[in-house]
């Protein structure tokens, strides 16, 4: 689960918002989903595996190839019509390249239809004027765009030359149309010196929410585990980000930035602020980050590869709880007769 570094440190959410109260998932914000007692999974679909692109990091290790036994239109309608039935209140398309599979905005359509928040992970460099009104058409959540670095830094990770302004035209796009925009940038020890320049962009855009991700050792990542920050330039980014969070605030504009990734986020960020004589905000934030409850892969979150496996999350793709395809999503989720389920569970 994300370390919302913003919302705490500002005030967006208090203890006391967090009360019996808050059992009724509907109409709440989404930042709030996570904090119900009747909280449902939201999910991740990794609508295909095949991407235009080569990153570094990639969790699912996706290159520009097509891949056998993805789910088909059918297969995709009958999984989000279950979700529906369950009540997962997010889906997240993502890929490889989720802008690269076929009739992508019918289902982005359809689950907005049927009661399913559709959003978008993205590498932005796809999004033309046309698919940004597509976008908008299918009722689009935001489009979390990864932005790792400034010019060439993000080339590298992207691994083609002229990524980023492919991904800076898409960004615009998307704004031109009324899209939201969500940032999302990796740390490494090769990007670290540009979260500045990234959050400038951020500012310059006006875009609402950026998501610091730490590296996850999965797929191509854990090629790269060597590239790493050190434990201490990871404390700086958190440092960083709660320096912006106060600048924004301070200056009348209410970004959401949050990390993900590392759940020591959240415990350091408690030290910071009582090191900085605010006792009683980081006594709030230590009972927020207790009824969320931490880590809730497999409980509040969850993944569909591109084949229809269901996973704890997307980065845990060496064990499924089985497939959409022979079973419903509810059968899957709630199987306590599978072991790993049951203990994810209880």
């Amino acid at each position: 689960m994300p370390v919302r570094i913003s919302k705490f440190i500002n005030g967006y959410v208090t203890p006391e918002d967090v009360g019996p109260d808050l059992k009724v998932r509907k109409g709440l914000p989404p930042f709030m989903l996570s904090f119900t007692s009747d909280y449902k999974p939201v999910m991740t679909w990794n609508t295909t595996r095949t991407c235009n692109l080569r990153c570094v990091h990639c969790y699912s290790d996706s290159e520009t190839k097509a891949y056998n036994g993805e789910l088909n239109h059918e297969e995709a309608i009958k999984m989000l019509d279950d979700m529906a039935e369950y009540g997962v209140p997010i889906l997240l398309f993502s890929g490889g390249e989720p802008l690269m599979r076929k009739r992508v905005f019918e289902l982005m359509a359809y689950a907005r239809k049927i009661g399913v928040r559709p959003t978008l992970s993205t590498n932005g460099t796809l999004i033309s004027p046309e698919v940004a009104k597509n976008m908008k058409r299918a009722g689009l959540g935001y489009a979390g765009i990864s932005m790792d670095g400034y010019g060439d830094t993000n080339d590298k990770f992207r691994g083609k030359a002229g990524a980023f302004d492919a991904m800076v035209k898409g960004v615009d796009n998307c704004l031109a149309e009324g899209v939201k925009v969500s940032l999302r940038f990796t740390v490494t020890q090769h990007n670290i010196q540009d979260l500045p320049k990234v959050f400038d962009f951020l500012e310059q855009k006006n875009l609402p929410r950026m998501c610091v991700y730490h590296l996850v050792y999965s797929g191509r990542g854990s090629d790269i585990a060597s590239d790493d920050v050190e434990r201490k330039f990871s404390r700086d980014v958190v440092d960083q980000i709660i320096d912006r969070a106060e600048y924004f605030h301070n200056k009348g504009f209410e970004k959401d930035l949050l990390t993900i990734d590392n759940h020591c986020d959240g415990p350091y960020l408690i030290i910071k602020l009582r090191q900085r004589g605010k006792h009683k905000l980081a006594n709030d934030i230590y009972q927020l980050l207790l009824k969320q409850g931490g880590n809730r892969s497999g409980i509040g979150f969850g993944d569909v590869d591109n084949l229809g496996n269901v996973h704890a999350d997307q980065f845990s793709w060496d064990y499924s709880w089985g497939n959409v395809k022979t079973k419903t999503f509810r059968q899957i989720w709630d199987g306590l007769s599978n072991e790993t389920v049951a203990a994810y569970k209880y």
